[in-house]
């Protein structure tokens, strides 16, 4: 078939995983099964008429395209305040109110759960940002282009950077450190790392701040040893640390792989230690580049304090925390029950964990580096059933063989926190069938502009 730019007006039905408008052009001109074009539309809302070019028109049955034109706007459209909002992949939905996004948020939840025949009732309005939902993120990871570029991957283009020179989502004084490293790697033509030829100096560079201490860490991902650049590494650090004084971390961290993520094969500490101090609900902890920590402060510390609310934590509760990383739910709760055992797989999380509760004088817990199922057996041994379930997966989910151990241990009460509404409601199908109901969702939005929301639910055994 001959490959022919057609041009399309459509009417914008849903919203895809992304967060993009989609629609269904049918094509006229071609037979079969295959007559119907679907495209998902960027930076669109449901109900908008807009116009879009198709390339290849004919020769495809999906297409990803930003519009030309919006020919009829929806009442919640809004300007968009970053000037990078059209070409960057950062946040997808700064054309939206942020009213808005609150309310698809709460419809997306409600969806899932009614998809599964859970009452949608106990689903609360999201507890958004209201006053600011900007600069909320306390790290960012940016990308070196291969031309020199510093900043995030185009939409819908994972191989071009945009080269940024502010981020409203990022912490001002992050944004400040990014345009630092930025214009010290263009002086001094540093070349970026060549997804295709894997040919190139600069990766990534990582920024962590912390909102309630201030301290700041500056993380550069290369190719090379910082020997063979330490000509003009002091002028990197020097620049860095007089603009910044709160700067506490300067890293350079050597990753040859492939993968295309922040990991380190050696690293070198060109100024400071390798990590900083954070705080969160009133506890300290020491955050290193590769720990997982909420990247939304404000809001995180919302979800502990309801997480501790729906549980109802008391001095007689023994509780296990699943996926319990560097202790972010477990220290608060430490202090308000008996006992506390922190289960995660990643050594390295465990070992933070511990080192966090001597560093907050806590002496309850009990951290162990196994899987969920294991960690879950060997508490059961030592304590007999606990009082109380905390799980907070990752965004794939717990699973079905961790909800059923859970379900099988029968403690009073499961609390679920989730940053993937989805999941969480294919995992809590499981306590179900354990004679568990669902009295209770909150969802609270850690990332404005995005998709994405987080959860805290509430599952209580019933009464037989």
């Amino acid at each position: 078939m001959t490959e022919v730019t057609r041009t399309y007006d459509v009417t914008i039905k849903g919203l895809d995983k992304k967060g993009s408008g989609t629609a269904t052009i049918r094509r006229e001109e071609i037979t079969g099964r295959n007559k119907n074009l679907k495209v998902s539309v960027p930076e669109t809302l449901v109900g908008e008429e807009v116009r879009v070019t198709v390339p290849n028109a004919l020769g495809r049955r999906r297409a990803n395209i930003l519009p030309d034109e919006i020919l009829k706007r929806h009442p919640e459209r809004v300007g968009p305040e970053c000037p990078h909002f059209e070409l960057c992949g950062g946040c997808v939905w700064q054309h939206w109110s942020y009213e808005g996004q609150l309310k698809e948020k709460h419809k997306n939840i409600v969806n899932f759960l009614k998809d599964k025949d859970f009452d949608p009732s106990v689903v609360q309005p999201v507890i958004g940002m209201n006053e600011d939902p900007w600069h909320y993120r306390n790290k960012m990871e940016f990308t070196f282009g291969k031309n020199g570029e510093l900043g995030l991957h185009e939409l819908g283009n994972f191989r071009n950077v945009i080269d940024l020179d502010t981020c409203l989502i990022a912490g001002k004084n992050m944004t400040a450190a990014m345009l630092i490293v930025s214009d010290w790697a263009k002086k001094h033509e540093l070349p970026g790392y060549n997804k295709d030829t894997k040919v190139g100096l600069m990766r990534h560079l990582m920024i962590r701040e912390s909102q309630i201490t201030g301290e700041m860490m500056v993380a550069l991902f290369t190719t090379d040893n910082p020997e063979n650049h330490s000509n003009i590494l002091n002028e990197l650090v020097e620049k860095l640390t007089e603009q910044l004084p709160q700067i506490e971390s300067i890293m350079w961290m050597k990753n040859t792989d492939i993968a295309d993520r922040t990991q380190s094969e050696d690293t070198t500490i060109l100024y400071g230690r390798d990590f900083i101090y954070d705080e969160m609900s009133g506890y300290k902890y020491r955050v290193w580049f590769d720990t997982f920590f909420q990247t939304n402060p404000v809001q995180a510390q919302k979800l502990v304090e309801l997480a501790i609310e729906m549980a109802e934590a008391n001095k007689e509760m023994k509780m296990i925390d699943l996926f319990c990383g560097v202790g972010t739910f477990s220290l608060p709760f430490a202090n308000r029950v008996k006992e506390l055992a922190g289960i995660e797989i990643v050594e390295s999380s465990i070992e933070s964990a511990k080192r966090n509760a001597r560093d907050n004088d806590i002496d309850n817990t009990y951290f162990l580096a196994q899987d969920a199922r294991r960690g879950m057996d060997k508490v059961l041994e030592e304590w007999g059933t606990p009082d109380l379930v905390l799980l907070d997966p990752p965004r794939s989910g717990a699973g079905g063989k961790v909800m059923r151990r859970i379900g099988r241990l029968q403690t009073d009460k499961v609390v679920y926190v989730s940053c993937n509404p989805e999941t969480f409601a294919e995992d809590i199908v499981w306590l179900r069938e354990f004679g568990y109901e669902l009295k209770r969702v909150q969802p609270v939005d850690l990332f404005p502009h995005t998709v994405h929301v987080e959860l805290v639910a509430l599952m209580s055994r019933m009464e037989e």
